[in-house]
Formats: C-alpha cells, sequence, structure tokens
C-alpha cells in the first residue's frame, strides 16, 4: 500500500504562488505516474497536471503556462508549483499515483490518492 501525503496549500492573494508538495511512500515511487486534481465546494474533482514515470508532463488548460509540476524520485516526492493564482484555483488540492505509469487525466485511472490540501486564493 502506498501513502500520499500533500502539504503546502495554504491562504494566498490573487497573483500569488504556492507550491504544494507530495510525499509517497514505498520503494516503487519513481515508476509510477503522479497526478495532481483539485475539488472545489459544489463542484466536481478536476484533473489538474500529471508526470508520468518517464517525465513527460500535461497540463488542464485552465492551469497550463501558471502551474508547474515535477518530481524528485531522490525524495519520493512531487510537486506543483503555482503561480498567478486566481480566486477559481480555490480548491482542496489532491496527488494520486497510478503504478501503471503513465497516468491520465481521468481519477478512476489511479491507484492510490492523498487526503488533500486546502488552497484558497483570495481577490
Amino acid at each position: 500500500q502506498v501513502q500520499l501525503v500533500e502539504s503546502g496549500g495554504g491562504l494566498v492573494q490573487a497573483g500569488g504562488s504556492l507550491r504544494l508538495s507530495c510525499a509517497a511512500s514505498g520503494r516503487a515511487f519513481s515508476t509510477y505516474a503522479m497526478g495532481w486534481f483539485r475539488q472545489a465546494p459544489g463542484r466536481e474533482r478536476e484533473f489538474v497536471a500529471l508526470i508520468n514515470w518517464r517525465g513527460p508532463t500535461y497540463y488542464a488548460d485552465s492551469v497550463k503556462g501558471r502551474f508547474t509540476i515535477s518530481r524528485d524520485n531522490a525524495k519520493n516526492t512531487m510537486y506543483l508549483q503555482m503561480n498567478s493564482l486566481k480566486p477559481d484555483d480555490t480548491a482542496v488540492y489532491y496527488c494520486a499515483a497510478d503504478r501503471g505509469g503513465i497516468g491520465g487525466t481521468a481519477g478512476g485511472e489511479y491507484d492510490y490518492w492523498g487526503q488533500g490540501t486546502q488552497v484558497t486564493v483570495s481577490s
């Protein structure tokens, strides 16, 4: 069983930045695809970004150019650098891991999930 723990959320003004981290347990982190999803109150969970086991990344259009996903396999940690934050980015952010190494934009493609971290962007 893989455990994922997010951190780095908080309250920030519009235009500001935050960096989220997702720490993973286990020895197979480098073989997993990792993804970030978010869920705002009253809305469905939505895909934000992914990085597959080889390193290629993919972003939702709503965050492209503002968010950057990365990973440090030596530290079993994934990151999401969020710049130029907007009030619409307010949500609980979840990290997820796919044992298959590819990932995807649907939550069902992931095997493990973290507990989430709150990001609130004030206007």
